[in-house]
Formats: C-alpha cells, structure tokens, sequence
C-alpha cells in the first residue's frame, strides 16, 4: 500500500477547493448575466426637466421591455404590454404585496377566457415616474411574479419606442 506524501495531500486538496470556488464563480456571474438579460433595467435611471419625468429602458433579447419597479412601495418588475387594457399582477404576487380582491370580472387573454379580480394600486412607481390610484386586476391565470404593466398606467404617459429604446414620459405640470 502506497501512501502520498502530505505536500501531495494538501495540494490535491486545494486543487479541489480551487475548481470548486471556480464553479461558484462561474455560476454566479452567469446567473446574474441571465437576469440582466431577461430584465436589463433593474435599476431605473430618470431625467427630470422642466414639467417632466422621463424614464428610458432598454429592450430585453426577446424585445419586451422589462423593468423593476414598485406597487404600494414594494419591489416588483414589470412587463410593459400595451395590449393589455389594465395593470395585471398573478394572484400569488397579488396576495403578497396586500392587494383586495374586489369584483370578479372574465379576462380575455391570449390563453383564453379565464376569471380574475378589480383592484387598485394605490402608488404604482417606475424610476422617479410615481402614478396614483391605478386600475389594475389580478389575475390567477398569470403565472410567476411578473406584471403586465397595461394601458391603465401607461395612457398616463407619453412613450416613444426607437430603435429597442423606449422612451416613457411623465407631464408634471
């Protein structure tokens, strides 16, 4: 029986430790370029002038715009989605951030006919764009922590699409 020298030993074993921390690394900084690339504004830069507020975000790989946010001083992100007539949040997200379940109401999606709920969102804010007494519903149907971000908070703004870029628009006077 043969036995390894102890300088050996010791550095088999840092060997080990290296290509382990190696792979943590790796995982890590692939796991946040993931995200980064699924939701490249998580941290919303604004401009502010003369009687406006302006947020720009970029378009995400698959071209959504993607951006994190708050609903009632909560961090949320959302999905901005004109086709969608109202701000609609999962029931799951919904419960979490305390949102009531008013009146039921049928929901027309892509999916098809399904049931969700009126609510209002208090203090719904994307960079330093802060919109109040919002419309929203919430939606069982609507899987994971992600809002659609619809027409009932974005006919408050003014926004421009150029180019990947979109450009949203508060008036402050």
């Amino acid at each position: 029986m043969s036995q390894q020298p102890p300088g050996k030993r010791a550095a088999r074993v840092l060997l080990v430790l290296a290509w382990g921390a190696g792979l943590f690394l790796a995982t890590r900084f692939f796991g946040q370029w993931e995200q980064r690339q699924e939701n490249p504004n998580a941290v919303v830069t604004s401009q502010q002038g003369e009687g406006y507020i302006e947020v720009k975000l970029v378009g995400n790989g698959q071209g959504h715009f993607v951006a994190s946010g708050q609903i009632n001083g909560q961090s949320v992100d959302f999905m901005l989605d004109t086709g969608a007539t109202d701000v609609s949040i999962p029931s799951g997200l919904a419960e979490r951030l305390g949102l009531e379940k008013g009146a039921p109401v049928t929901l027309s999606t892509a999916n098809g006919r399904s049931e969700g709920y009126r609510t209002r969102i208090d203090r719904l804010q994307l960079g330093d764009i802060v919109l109040h007494d919002v419309r929203a519903l919430v939606a069982p149907g609507l899987s994971g922590d992600q809002v659609l971000l619809g027409m009932s908070a974005l006919k408050k703004l003014e926004f421009t699409q150029r180019g990947g870029t979109l450009l949203l628009r508060q008036t402050t006077n």
